[in-house]
């Protein structure tokens, strides 16, 4: 898949990964480039650490002042670079009838993507796309929610959501909007092979321009709370998509 080149990070602003999935899927992905590694001596007999990548062996303490307070790492810390952006018309034309897209629309907290990204490598779905002002960079944090689905999952970031919603759509995506005000389910939303999910901020919800570029609007078949936390939100309707074309 070809990727839009980005400009050479700087070494403050690369992420570091910690945690036994974020590294282990770093290191196995060919389109990852990894400068360093900090790992216990313990710690290391686990990783197939190639021996270009320098290494140093730290103690757990010494992890721990490299990354946030309290984050779970495991016995080992890499620091990477970001990988280089996916063109939206790249992934179309891979599109296959049965594998859904998930929008986001201005979901920004990393957790809640990271989560996003695990819970559509598990469905099978064909990526996910963001606005690039709206969307967290890759990070430890994101990267640690994801499990290893940030390194095999296509994540394409956009400029304009509406504009690429209309792309899909030429790409026969049919675009379903999630919202709990909607008067349809999206069991009943749902039918054409190829799927858009579009998914808003909690609390905001989707904006009423990206409201706008779908062609219905569903809920969820919940009840007793308003609403689910969006990452929640796009597992059970992934979960939903999963079953229609099965």
């Amino acid at each position: 898949m070809r990727r839009k080149a980005r400009q050479a990070s700087k070494a403050e602003n690369r992420p570091r990964f910690w945690g036994r999935h974020a590294v282990a899927a770093a290191l196995d992905n060919e389109e990852r480039q990894i400068h360093r590694i900090w790992v216990t001596r313990e710690a290391a007999a686990h990783y197939d650490i190639p021996k270009e990548i320098p290494v140093t062996f730290a103690d757990v303490a010494d992890l721990g002042r490299l990354v946030p307070k309290d984050a779970p790492h495991q016995g080992i810390v890499a620091e990477v670079e970001r990988l280089d952006d996916i063109l939206l018309a790249d992934l179309l034309d891979q599109a296959e009838d049965g594998k859904p897209l998930l929008v986001l629309d201005q979901v920004t907290d990393p957790h809640n993507v990271g989560a996003i990204l695990r819970s559509a490598a598990a469905f099978g779905a064909l990526g996910i796309v963001t606005q690039d002002r709206h969307a967290p960079p890759e990070s430890g944090a994101l990267a640690k929610a994801a499990s290893g689905a940030l390194e095999t999952m296509p994540w394409v970031r956009v400029v304009n959501l509406a504009r690429a919603l209309d792309d899909m759509a030429a790409a026969g995506f049919w675009r379903i909007g999630l919202t709990g005000e909607a008067n349809q389910s999206l069991a009943e939303a749902l039918g054409p092979a190829r799927v858009a999910l579009v998914l808003g901020a909690e609390g905001e919800g989707m904006r009423q321009n990206t409201e706008a570029h779908c062609d219905a609007l569903a809920r969820l078949p919940i009840s007793g709370i308003e609403s689910l936390n969006v990452s929640n939100a796009a597992a059970v309707a992934l979960y939903a998509a999963s079953v229609a074309r099965s």
